[in-house]
């Protein structure tokens, strides 16, 4: 038989919520709490699922699995599957002439904190029944829900070109890292090295995200590695309470502590990251006419960059 009918034949639902959780959780250990299953069970489930497809989906180490570009793009494919299910349901329980106001954004979790507050209290002035839903996610998971219409519109970045297919990018702006801490710190009275901030607690995005890599590389740069217990989170909201509540130095791109930084809530530390920052963006897909409620949203957004 041939190899599709094979894959065709064999895989199984569990096989993708397995895949899709890892791909969400960033981690086998969380992927296995959020699935409730034990860390072997979701690991003999994974690797079964990579030989029927006959590639590696993830890239497997000790502080995280990373998606593989061949994983990004059945990602899309599994995320489309597992919603036509979940929307085959919700159709069997919706109420006849039930309208279905409302828009779906999903964004990254420092372009939510730093870019969304603001956007959606402009945008309910003009819209006042529309219900916003909100997820954070990954870029990859960004994409995939776009694809799949699982999203209305996303604010991310830019990836490799195979993945882009079908899909529109506007550039919002560049979005540099810093790294900041809360203003009474102990830090902000010596004499400024980044081998002495590698000293105090660290917060940072994890392995496999763009933060991390820029974080990565100018720690590289400088004889400087990462200290074995910072705390690796997805969570704006979580590195942004830590910082301003403790003693811990955030790798955080610039957009999510904008304000922070405005109201002097936290303080840049002066320790220059080379580069002229990552592009950050609207991404649509191109093909659907937009709602009334998504145009309104988008020009809020575009509204609410600086010139």
């Amino acid at each position: 038989m041939e190899k599709n009918g094979l894959f065709s034949q064999r895989i199984r639902l569990r096989h993708l919520h397995t895949f899709v959780a890892v791909a969400q959780q960033g981690t086998l250990g969380r992927a296995a709490e959020t699935l409730n299953l034990s860390q072997p069970a979701l690991s003999k489930t994974l690797n079964e699922l990579e030989q029927l497809t006959g590639t590696r989906l993830f890239e497997r180490g000790r502080l995280g699995a990373q998606l593989t570009l061949m994983g990004e793009q059945f990602l899309t494919h599994a995320v489309r599957v597992l919603d036509a299910l979940n929307t085959a349901g919700q159709s069997l329980t919706r109420k006849e002439g039930q309208e279905n106001d409302i828009v779906r954004v999903g964004a990254l979790p420092t372009a939510a904190l730093g870019i969304l507050p603001a956007v959606i209290g402009q945008f309910h002035k003009e819209q006042k029944d529309i219900t916003l839903q909100v997820a954070t996610m990954s870029n990859p998971m960004l994409l995939a829900g776009l694809k799949t219409g699982e999203i209305d519109l996303g604010i991310g970045r830019m990836s490799d070109p195979e993945l882009m297919s079908g899909l529109n990018y506007e550039l919002l702006f560049l979005e540099s890292l810093k790294l900041v801490v809360r203003p009474n710190h102990p830090l902000l009275q010596e004499t400024m090295t980044l081998s002495r901030v590698m000293e105090w607690p660290v917060v940072a995005s994890p392995k496999g995200t763009v933060p991390r890599q820029i974080a990565d590389t100018l720690l590289q740069s400088q004889g400087c590695k990462m200290p074995a217990g910072c705390i690796e989170t997805l969570s704006a909201s979580l590195s942004r309470q830590l910082t301003v509540d403790y003693d811990y130095v955030w790798f955080v791109p610039s957009g999510a502590v904008k304000d922070d930084l405005r109201r002097a809530a936290l303080v840049s530390l002066p320790i220059p990251v080379p580069g002229a920052g990552e592009p950050i963006g609207i991404i649509t897909r191109v093909d659907p006419q937009h709602s009334t409620a998504v145009q309104t949203l988008l020009s809020a957004i575009r509204k609410s960059m600086p010139d």
